[in-house]
């Protein structure tokens, strides 16, 4: 049985260990009215606790050597509301607040952690390789945009065949619409989507139906409004820059501590959460030239948590680096992050669907990058990059299927398109299905965005809700100009409007009708095939082989675990006409299993046989994908 952690008491000076120091910062309520209150503000000459509800008074806090003010106080309960009064002049909320019930500007609120009632203790956790990650925003998964609200949609899920859901960032932002990478303050649940507790509901729910939880977490930047970390101490450096802004300081002076900031953040949403994974967000804009990086910590501590709680929790980056470094374990000089999002994969296959060249997506088109891919994990592995006008990435081929995660959709590739535009509004419903069986079908950790199972045709757009006019001016311009490299028309939805929110939303009840509904099926078709079947249950790069056909741009792939008890071979039709082929194959009886042309899935008609043997000609349907299965030697 797996052990609960019950947010145990810590030192708030360790030394040795893993690193130099770890200290437990914010408000922690520690029961019968009293509350320990610690914040990092090592420049400041005077910092007092300002507490305005439910009585207001100023108290005292001593600064101990690396900078920590801290204090004690009696008669403070939960849902109590804070300033810090620093210099005696400004009052600032807390850093690692983890409740902003009033907003990015508003005081902070004491949190009893301990006062919720999990009902999670058979909980064991999944294993990364067993994951169907299905991401969501909270705020545009349902029309309350609530944590609550998606307890509800879990059974649907569930029936789909996903076992995790991967929640886009949850940190306080400045109103209450936001994609979450705006957030201030990346220890407070945002107040709109139910703060803390609501949280805590749905990942409690989420663990009794057997899912995971993923949350996407910001590491890189901190958002501009509400942001003020810069009162406080040496949080950023203007040493390097990021496309958001100022970087974070870990590896200037005063580093220590503000990698101490975001690894308690991390062991917080493991701890006081059960969150079971964390998306790391674009480390590629973490810059760390110290010895030992703050990645390569965070991946120590994170580890020892896990080993310490007896139950095993992951890091999975985002990263454009093409590094295997990053996923590499530490003993041969990596950062030991268990997985990585895979763009090359959607890039190569979004390409081969849409024909799209523009941007980042000039450096691809070719069946052979694909197969490259499926093969090894990174397409770019130290070739030249048209894209970047440089060499780019190195070889990931030695590192297993499990560290990667593929999507024909994500958040950023949808959302990052200047009008939202999803698949189903690029492309044909064939293609839809072939997309689903390239992913679903492939070695790796599959990840599907809301609404994509049924064909979601709502626009998933860009949104805030910022309160500073010369900022949502800054967000409209940015947008513009970051669509420049794909040279698309017209004029971007405006960020600011509640209406671009709204569009967002998804149309749940699609999921019954028509095309949607087929597709909802044949999606779920696909994951119990890769469930039951071991050779596409088990996430290995060795047994596998996949070839192609660059001309009639057909991709074919084989998949085996014990050749002769479970061998599967696999056929994707990226042209849009019909193609008549010859099949190589190891001897056998070869069953087909699934045909997205039959009828039964509103394809054209299936021209195929029943069963194929090696040396038969075929021809396959316009955008078709086609598995066999071997059910005997020859």
């Amino acid at each position: 049985m797996r052990i609960i952690p019950r947010i145990p008491p810590h030192p708030p000076l360790e030394k040795g260990g893993v690193g130099d120091f770890q200290m437990r910062i914010g408000a922690h309520y520690l029961g019968n009215g009293r509350c320990e209150f610690t914040a990092w503000a090592p420049l400041l000459k005077e910092v007092k606790l300002k507490i305005v509800s439910p009585r207001e008074r100023l108290v005292s806090l001593s600064r101990d050597e690396r900078g920590y003010w801290k204090t004690r106080v009696e008669d403070v309960l939960p849902g109590t509301r804070y300033f810090y009064r620093l210099e005696g002049e400004r009052d600032r909320p807390d850093p690692a607040s983890y409740f902003q019930s009033e907003g990015v500007h508003g005081p902070s609120q004491v949190v009893d952690h301990h006062s919720f009632h999990w009902g999670d203790d058979i909980w064991r956790g999944l294993d990364l390789s067993e994951m169907i990650i299905y991401e969501l925003h909270v705020g545009a998964f349902t029309p309350e945009g609530t944590f609550e609200a998606v307890i509800p949609r879990l059974d649907e899920l569930k029936d789909l065949g996903v076992n995790a859901i991967e929640i886009m960032p949850v940190a306080q932002f400045p109103g209450e619409r936001n994609w979450g990478y705006d957030g201030v303050y990346p220890f407070a649940v945002q107040d709109s989507y139910g703060g803390p507790d609501g949280l805590k509901k749905l990942v409690n729910a989420c663990h009794k139906k057997g899912m995971a939880v993923i949350l996407d977490v910001v590491y890189n930047h901190l958002g501009p409004e509400g942001n003020y970390l810069w009162d406080y101490g040496p949080y950023f450096t203007d040493r390097y820059k990021t496309p958001w802004g100022q970087a974070i300081n870990f590896d200037g002076a005063y580093s220590d501590e503000v990698k101490n900031y975001f690894i308690e953040n991390a062991l917080y949403w493991f701890q006081v959460y059960h969150i079971d994974a964390l998306r790391l967000d674009a480390i590629h804009g973490i810059f760390d030239m110290s010895a030992r990086p703050f990645l390569q910590e965070l991946a120590e501590r994170v580890e020892e948590f896990s080993n310490q709680e007896r139950r095993k929790v992951y890091l999975i980056a985002e990263s454009d680096l093409n590094d295997s470094r990053v996923i590499r374990p530490r003993e041969v000089g990596g950062y030991g992050i268990n997985a990585q999002w895979c763009d090359d994969f959607h890039h190569a296959l979004h390409v081969l669907l849409t024909g799209e060249d523009q941007g980042y997506y000039v450096d691809f088109g070719q069946i052979d990058h694909l197969i490259k891919s499926i093969r090894e994990g990174f397409i770019y592995s130290g070739q030249y990059s048209c894209y970047r006008r440089r060499s780019h990435g190195n070889s990931a081929k030695e590192r297993p299927a499990n560290q990667f995660v593929v999507f024909a959709q994500n958040h950023d590739q949808v959302g990052n398109r200047m009008l939202g535009d999803r698949l189903s509004s690029l492309v044909s419903f064939e293609a839809l299905k072939l997309a689903s069986g390239v992913i679903l079908l492939s070695p790796y950790i599959p990840l599907l965005f809301m609404g994509e199972e049924y064909g979601e045709e709502a626009p998933f757009l860009y949104f805030v809700s910022h309160s500073d006019a010369d900022l949502i001016e800054a967000v409209r311009e940015g947008r513009k100009e970051e669509f420049n490299a794909f040279s698309w028309k017209g004029e971007p939805p405006d960020p600011q409007s509640g209406e671009t929110f709204l569009k967002a939303k998804i149309n749940w009840g699609s999921r019954d009708e028509g095309n949607h509904n087929v597709l909802l099926k044949f999606y779920q078709d696909l994951i119990r095939l890769r469930r039951e079947i071991p050779a596409l249950s088990a996430l290995d790069k060795d047994n596998l082989d996949a070839w192609g056909l660059e001309e009639q741009e057909v991709l074919f792939m084989r998949r085996w675990k014990d050749a002769e008890k479970s061998h599967v071979f696999c056929i994707f039709n990226f042209n849009k006409a019909d193609i008549a082929i010859t099949v190589s194959l190891p001897a056998g009886k070869w069953q087909k299993v699934l045909d997205s042309s039959d009828r039964v899935w509103h394809g054209p008609g299936t021209l195929l046989p029943q069963a194929i043997a090696s040396g038969d000609k075929i021809t396959l349907r316009a955008q078709g994908l086609v598995m066999y299965i071997k059910k005997g030697i020859a």
